[in-house]
């Protein structure tokens, strides 16, 4: 027989609360996604006809975790007796009673928007780390179907980003984000930390111990204890220099390339590859536009460049090959022929190459086009002095910065 943990009861109590926005943080794996979609389908069965839309910055993500994983086992183990229908075509799941919950991911903006044009009665923000704000203030727009069983409501969760994070400016201090000025209406905000340890009947054994206490310090504080973080002493990047010169969209571009840092191995407890796109614009500055990492072997990394590097047109893709040598042009080209590809070698230590790609974030050059929670967690948590891990990412970040920047304004002077 199924039983909530007491953290998710007492989470359901705050969701049905009268905030109308409420925010579940904490660690990995605490039961926080479960509570939210439970509550979302308690809202659709008591109001038929409902819409809810369940937001997250990647399609891919929210079809997988939730679309196929979290909602149809809340189903299963909630709410036996019911029958969900899901259209796949419009990733959209209906009830007996005519209400639907939407999965939208809004790196699809054609498919996005018109979702979006819907009124609902539930948004709900899943990893909002992951999200910018003004892409939640143009979805909250949506908040409007008009539902006389229940109160229009924004749900959001995710695992604490930095304090700088608009998330904590919000739910936290209370404060608008872009001014810092006080809220309206703070008590209409609410949040609640909730951990792994909260949820620990649920888990695999050694999860808490193992996995989670096998992290970094301070990967432990956002993922085993639910902290928000502060940056790092002695860091190269520190959060506020990105958010300042974060924008929503990229100006035209003159160039763009991908940045390869390719892992070593291919297995659970290896690197990622570091995959990351940035161009430069018509106005000189560069702009961050994809961040496309992922732990898989070198085929499965070489198409994700690959198709980072169509849907971009990008001009080249420049990677390192310290570890692999001319295997990697060589898999990359199984994949695509025609790819434009230049090698690059790791000469000097990571400090070296970081520092002119660090300078130009101090002169506010690099704008970031949306949100890259894990890139930016690498680069504000970077410590030269302190650095044991090699940081993927960050790295790819780098490789694709010094690349733009090779006489990159006297060619917009030309």
């Amino acid at each position: 027989m199924f039983h909530y943990t007491q953290a998710q009861r007492n989470a359901l109590r705050l969701l049905g609360g009268p905030a109308g926005h409420v925010m579940l943080f904490g660690g990995s794996r605490s039961g926080k996604t479960f509570a939210l979609v439970c509550a979302i389908l308690t809202r659709a069965g008591k109001a038929p006809g409902s819409r809810h839309a369940i937001i997250r910055r990647h399609f891919n993500g929210v079809k997988t975790s939730i679309g196929a994983d979290t909602l149809p086992k809340a189903v299963r183990l909630r709410f036996p007796t019911w029958r969900l229908d899901y259209n796949q075509s419009d990733s959209v799941f209906r009830l007996a009673n005519g209400s639907e919950i939407w999965l939208i991911g809004l790196d699809d903006a054609q498919r996005a928007d018109k979702i979006l044009g819907k009124e609902f009665a539930t948004v709900y923000f899943n990893e909002c780390s992951e999200l910018d704000y003004s892409s939640v203030q143009t979805a909250l727009t949506r908040l409007a179907q008009n539902c006389p069983e229940i109160r229009n409501k924004a749900f959001y969760d995710c695992n604490p980003p930095s304090k700088s994070h608009w998330a904590y400016r919000v739910f936290i201090q209370k404060l608008q984000p872009i001014d810092r000025t006080p809220l309206a209406n703070p008590g209409d905000y609410d949040a609640m930390l909730i951990n792994p340890a909260d949820n620990r009947e649920n888990l695999p054994a050694g999860y808490i111990e193992n996995t989670l206490g096998g992290l970094s310090q301070r990967q432990q504080k956002r993922f085993l204890l639910g902290e928000w973080l502060d940056d790092t002493e002695g860091a190269l990047w520190r959060q506020s220099m990105i958010d300042s010169a974060r924008v929503v969209n990229a100006p035209e571009l003159v160039r763009v390339v991908v940045g390869v840092d390719p892992a070593v191995t291919a297995g659970e407890e290896s690197d990622h590859t570091g995959i990351v796109a940035a161009g430069m614009g018509v106005d000189g500055d560069f702009y961050v536009l994809a961040d496309r990492s992922v732990r898989t072997d070198p085929l499965g990394w070489c198409r994700e460049v690959v198709k980072l590097y169509r849907e971009y047109d990008a001009d080249r893709v420049v990677g390192e090959v310290n570890n692999g040598g001319d295997l990697i042009e060589g898999l990359l080209r199984q994949v695509d022929p025609d790819i434009a590809f230049r090698a690059v070698r790791a000469t000097r230590g990571k400090i070296i190459r970081a520092e002119p790609a660090a300078a130009l974030y101090e002169k506010g050059r690099v704008h970031h086009v949306g949100s890259f929670p894990e890139l930016e967690e690498e680069m504000t948590s970077f410590a030269p002095l302190m650095a044991t891990k090699s940081p993927d990412r960050m790295d790819a970040l780098v490789w694709a910065l010094a690349e733009l920047s090779k006489g990159g304004q006297r060619f917009i002077l030309a």
